[in-house]
């Protein structure tokens, strides 16, 4: 875990330093047959879902929790369906950069909520998160939570996707550092549109079909805390690819 970690504050960071110069319009270019379109829909949704990046313990009635985050999840660019959608240009990652916050709520609740632009190109995200505390946690046992959440892809005139996720995660805080791991399932709905659409209705084979895919996820992350109010967050996730995450924030 400590390797899989290193290596995505790397990904992560290299891949947000890059990112206008990767970013392009997903625009399609060509038509894509169904299986394609269902690959296509299945990746896209797992770099799009809403990450986990904190631990299971609640933040409490006063607790907030504000940053910003990067992920990063390799992408197959020598693909028909990737070329397609990126007009023959597909990078060989996409790099989501996020604006989020998380607030406290009484009952060990938690609500959150995050935006992302990815600048150079057409690709917006929103979504909202909503947890539950099962065990706060103490001195000697582990905080364990669950979690539901929901995103949308805004911006791209030929693709409609959103996301829908439920997961589980327990965490035990050492020190500054806090590891946590979880696991839980995404479903992705897609449907095609625009002139993606339009061209699959002029094909012998007709409109491309809505696609509603449920894909399982593993992730684990660590939580550094180096000075009061601030926090670091390194987080591994698979969920049908390798995803990298890191996020800054300011707590209190």
């Amino acid at each position: 875990m400590k390797k899989s970690l290193l290596y995505g504050v790397v990904a992560a960071a290299l891949a947000l330093s890059s990112a206008p110069a990767q970013a392009t319009d997903i625009s399609f270019v060509r038509l894509i047959d169904q299986s394609s379109f269902k690959n296509l829909s299945k990746e896209a949704g797992a770099a799009l879902g809403y990450r986990n990046m904190a631990p299971a313990a609640p933040l409490g009635i006063t607790g907030f929790d504000i940053g910003v985050e990067a992920s990063a999840i390799n992408i197959d660019n020598n693909s028909s369906y990737w070329k397609s959608a990126f007009g023959d240009d597909a990078p060989s990652y996409l790099v989501i950069p996020k604006i989020r916050a998380r607030k406290g709520l009484p009952f060990g609740i938690d609500v959150g909520a995050m935006y992302s632009y990815v600048p150079g190109s057409n690709i917006k995200l929103y979504g909202a998160e909503l947890s539950k505390s099962i065990l706060d946690g103490t001195m000697a046992t582990p905080a364990v939570g669950v979690r539901a959440t929901y995103t949308k892809l805004a911006g791209v005139n030929d693709l409609a996707l959103q996301t829908y996720g439920v997961d589980a995660s327990v965490s035990k805080g050492f020190l500054f550092l806090t590891p946590y791991a979880g696991a839980g399932m995404m479903w992705i709905n897609s449907e095609a549109k625009g002139y993606l659409q339009k061209l699959a209705t002029l094909s012998p084979s007709g409109p491309l079909k809505e696609e509603t895919i449920s894909v399982p996820r593993v992730f684990g992350g660590l939580v550094i805390t180096p000075f009061p109010l601030l926090s670091v967050t390194a987080e591994a996730e698979y969920a049908v690819r390798p995803i990298y995450s890191l996020k800054g924030a300011i707590n209190f």
